[in-house]
């Protein structure tokens, strides 16, 4: 069974840095596009980056030049790196895989979901 699992989360002050892992068990990413969400307490899931089978990237303008998503090969974790980090970066962080590929922010596509790993960012 296909489990995609995050790791990383913590709590930081505004302007620190965190790097978010998701790992995959029965799954290999080289097919999927991958992406990571986040969400608050009644709030949707909103796409935060996302990155195809080839290495081209979108993000959120909320976190463009704050936040790197990377993924080596298929065997490597998806990684989310997150710099200069703000209270409104707050919240609980998602790693999705979607197929067909489109490297959505959008949820809609996206099947494989992790659990989550929570991030706090105070200020």
């Amino acid at each position: 069974q296909v489990q995609l699992k995050e790791s990383g989360g913590a709590s930081v002050q505004a302007g620190g840095s965190l790097r978010l892992s998701c790992e995959a068990s029965e799954f290999s990413f080289s097919s999927y596009c991958m992406a990571w969400f986040r969400q608050t307490p009644g709030n949707e899931r909103e796409g935060v980056a996302a990155i195809d089978s080839d290495g081209t990237t979108i993000y959120a303008d909320s976190v463009k030049g704050r936040f790197t998503v990377s993924r080596n090969n298929a065997n490597d974790p998806l990684y989310l790196e997150m710099d200069n980090l703000k209270p409104e970066d707050t919240g609980m962080y998602y790693c999705a895989a979607e197929w067909p590929c489109t490297a959505s922010l959008d949820t809609g596509g996206y099947y494989y979901w992790g659990q989550g790993t929570q991030v706090t960012v105070s200020s």
